[in-house]
């Protein structure tokens, strides 16, 4: 995905610094503690080297239904599936698709400006249907790490055959479990976004891409709003 890694490092270190002048707060895994701000640190780390890899991920959503996420490096691009939707962000267009009519339409808008990521706006939609996207799981441990009250735990499992990291979060905004892949990938997801009930684990993940994952759907209706969104 076209994106800043930096931005993830700038706000990792930006809950340490918070927390440093709060105080760690222990989170309990079979007797050992560590600190909020490692814990946040290490995932939001490991999403953020997956910024800048190649890799293609499957995700099993409720009801049978499936969502995706690829992303390549040179050039960078990324590609979101859900049920009904297609979000594609390339160098030449940031596209929305709608997939759940007879002809899907997709409208282009203009790319994200070099080494800055897509606005988080871009995402409401995948959210809404079900596919929770890295940079929305980073902002939920963020607020929980700085939630005083937020109780946190720490557990490891294993996802489509690749080790996890995983936080289970109680606190009164709402409670979610999340778990990260070693390599970077968003494992699972589980809790309530926008008062929706959301849930996703990954089914297959691959560092090897499929270029027509970036296309727009075939046959897709084409509305282009990029002189006028850029």
């Amino acid at each position: 995905m076209p994106a800043a890694s930096t931005t993830f490092r700038a706000l990792a270190l930006s809950v340490i610094a918070s927390l440093t002048v709060t105080g760690c707060q222990a989170v309990h895994d079979a007797g050992q503690a560590i600190g909020r701000a490692d814990l946040v640190n290490d995932l939001a780390a490991r999403l953020d080297r997956a910024l800048e890899l190649t890799y293609s991920a499957d995700y099993q959503l409720p009801a049978g239904r499936a969502a995706s996420i690829v992303q390549a490096q040179g050039p960078a691009r990324s590609a979101y599936t859900w049920p009904g939707g297609k979000l594609t962000v390339t160098a030449e267009a940031t596209a929305q698709c709608e997939t759940d009519r007879a002809k899907a339409v997709c409208t282009l808008l203009a790319p994200p400006a070099p080494n800055a990521k897509p606005s988080v706006a871009l995402f409401t939609e995948a959210k809404r249907r079900g596919l929770v996207t890295p940079p929305v799981v980073v902002g939920l441990l963020t607020e929980a790490a700085l939630d005083a009250e937020a109780v946190i735990t720490q557990s490891d499992t294993t996802l489509a055959g690749h080790h996890a990291t995983c936080v289970g979060v109680r606190r009164s905004a709402g409670d979610f479990s999340a778990c990260v892949t070693n390599e970077g990938a968003l494992g699972s997801f589980a809790g309530e976004l926008d008062g929706t009930s959301v849930e996703l684990a990954l089914t297959r993940w691959s560092d090897e891409v499929d270029g027509a994952s970036f296309e727009l759907p075939p046959g897709a209706g084409v509305v282009d709003h990029r002189a006028t969104s850029s």
